[in-house]
């Protein structure tokens, strides 16, 4: 009896290390602020549509669908924001990704990251992409990796050029 009592206790005690840092609606004053009307912008790439934005953010899409939340404040858009969820290793992070309204990366907030806290990388390097075009969002252009967290970081530009692509083809290029 002892014996299954460890056991049961064994299983039941593992570590979580999953961290939610921002709920949606806290996420949404982090990109736009408190004062700004929010709107949901849905796209859904046609075929030529998607093979450009594969082509622009050096990776596949995994869905026909993506929002985008639109900051506006006295009628003039402030900025926008994607919420892209990737699996790092095993387990998933969640970043929101704010564009200035001409396409810029302006900021990126972890709102969830379920790996082990290492492995998560710093707001330092979130912030050293600021600015920085979406061409040269690469590792081989300039990009700093991160000792320990590799595959975060490589997860993280990933949803960073897939977001810019999509913003280029989807909202740009068509005027949205």
């Amino acid at each position: 009896m002892k014996t299954i009592l460890i056991i049961l206790l064994a299983l039941t005690t593992t570590t979580s290390v999953a961290t939610v840092f921002y709920s949606k609606t806290e996420a949404m004053e982090l990109a736009f602020g408190k004062t700004a009307t929010v709107e949901n912008l849905s796209l859904f790439p046609d075929e030529p549509e998607t093979a450009a934005i594969q082509a622009l953010a050096k990776t596949p899409l995994e869905s026909g669908m993506f929002t985008f939340y639109v900051g506006n404040e006295n009628g003039a858009i402030t900025a926008y924001a994607a919420i892209e969820t990737s699996t790092v290793r095993t387990k998933p992070e969640t970043l929101m990704i704010v564009l200035t309204p001409d396409g810029e990366l302006r900021s990126v907030f972890t709102l969830a990251f379920h790996e082990p806290p290492e492995y998560q990388p710093s707001e330092s390097w979130y912030q050293k992409l600021s600015k920085r075009p979406l061409a040269d969002m690469d590792f081989s252009k300039g990009v700093d990796g991160v000792s320990g967290a590799t595959l975060s970081t490589r997860s993280a530009l990933t949803s960073v050029r897939k977001v810019m692509a999509i913003y280029q083809v989807m909202i740009k290029q068509k005027g949205n």
